[in-house]
């Protein structure tokens, strides 16, 4: 494998993982959104990951196959007053978990340094090689 299809993998991660981390803030910023467009609450979305198969024609490396919604349950949460509540005061709310939330944007923080140290890296084995050569 070339340097630059290495800085290219890499490269290819760093993209992947800067659109989780913007789920994931959009899953926080809409934790507490009862009603979105079709008169539900915000439902969590969660990114799937794909590698590239170069025989298939994708690139090597990481790719976002697809932004879906997770289909778990909206939380109920008794809050009487709320526009929302049904007539036992209940309010469905979306089924955003900001632990979970965290966590994935840690693991996308640590994959996004992971990634861009291993771009430095092979940026350092290529000047190395090249002095090597000059």
């Amino acid at each position: 494998m070339s340097f630059f299809a290495s800085l290219d993998i890499s490269a290819s991660a760093l993209r992947a993982q800067r659109i989780r981390q913007t789920v994931v803030a959009n899953n926080l910023a809409n934790a507490n959104t009862t009603r979105g467009e079709h008169g539900e609450p915000y439902r969590r979305q969660e990114v799937v990951f794909q590698t590239g198969v170069p025989d298939k024609g994708m690139a090597r490396g990481v790719h976002v196959a697809a932004v879906i919604p997770d289909q778990s349950d909206f939380i109920r949460v008794y809050k009487p007053g709320h526009p929302d509540a049904d007539t036992d005061g209940m309010v469905r709310m979306p089924n955003v978990n900001a632990i979970i939330e965290m966590v994935d944007m840690m693991t996308a923080m640590r994959s996004y340094e992971a990634n861009v140290t291993a771009m430095d890296a092979t940026k350092s084995m290529f000047t190395q090689a090249y002095r090597l050569l000059a």
